[in-house]
């Protein structure tokens, strides 16, 4: 397929690399991968994972893509189609309870179908084949790695270092491996407004093989409206089993959220970045001031 001569530019996300085009009447996104932190082969990655994902969960059809060729200039490309939808975090703010409720739920059964994809190892993607390149570090060592960018009070480092080793403490009791999206939140969901369905699951990049709890804890972040927070729960353990309500959900959540840490330090490590950053910082020194992953 030849690109068009002119792409318009998608709202949503940082990047600056994801455009809506239109050829022969008919639309497409594109996603050009320019930037240098890009694996070399991001594009035939999220290509692999769409395909790997696709009719469990709903994603867009890959059109085309193309490997990048940095000795040339060229960076990868991948053409999907274009999925109509609004956007879950414009959309959340004008629901009711009722409604909140219903989206909540369908997320956390998506979530928690993600949770349900095995791999053996933990680890971020080598290739278009979904090889595993190991990821060693345990939250303890990733916090303090962070630390220095942090640039944190010692009382404030303290707290963060507590909460880690109880977070990682919590998660080596399930040591199971799984897809994980890395970025599932309202952003990155299309959502038919009148049914609420959601359309499409977007931006791939992020994707690892990883802690099965991890998903449904970027869901529950900064979205914790008691309506739609409940239903996530439901629709999590309807798929993955167990009670969505009292002792058995209050462990979901607290796992959960001592998945997300992860992210979380990664986030906050680089507040000036953008909004959603500056966000996760304010949340992860709360976090680490009370010494309590459900800490606003």
């Amino acid at each position: 397929m030849d690109l068009p001569s002119s792409l318009t530019p998608l709202e949503g996300g940082w990047s600056g690399e994801t455009f809506l085009a239109e050829a022969g009447g008919e639309r497409s996104v594109v996603r050009i991968f320019a930037s240098p932190h890009h694996h070399p082969h991001a594009a035939e990655i999220q290509e692999a994972l769409l395909h790997l994902v696709r009719g469990l969960v709903p994603v867009p059809q890959v059109k085309e893509v193309r490997r990048a060729h940095p000795e040339a200039g060229a960076p990868g490309l991948l053409v999907t189609e274009f999925v109509r939808g609004q956007r879950g975090d414009l959309l959340l703010p004008t629901l009711d309870d009722q409604r909140l409720a219903i989206l909540g739920e369908r997320l956390g059964r998506i979530a928690g179908t993600i949770a349900g994809m095995p791999f053996l190892a933990r680890g971020t993607f080598a290739d278009a084949g979904l090889r595993i390149d190991p990821f060693p570090l345990g939250l303890e060592e990733w916090v303090a790695q962070h630390e220095e960018a942090l640039a944190w009070e010692d009382d404030d480092l303290a707290g963060l270092r507590q909460v880690a080793g109880d977070a990682q403490d919590r998660l080596d009791e399930i040591p199971r491996v799984s897809l994980v999206h890395s970025d599932l939140n309202p952003k990155n969901v299309l959502v038919d407004p009148g049914t609420l369905e959601v359309t499409a699951v977007l931006d791939w990049e992020f994707t690892h093989a990883g802690h099965p709890y991890t998903d449904l804890g970027n869901l529950l972040r900064f979205d914790r409206h008691r309506a739609y927070a409940d239903a996530v729960l439901r629709g999590w353990t309807d798929v993955r089993g167990g009670d969505p309500a009292g002792a058995h959900a209050d462990a979901v959540r607290d796992t959960a959220r001592s998945a997300d840490l992860v992210a979380l330090v990664e986030l906050a490590a680089r507040k000036d970045a953008n909004p959603v950053a500056a966000r996760a910082h304010d949340r992860l020194l709360a976090v680490a001031r009370a010494r309590d992953v459900n800490a606003t």
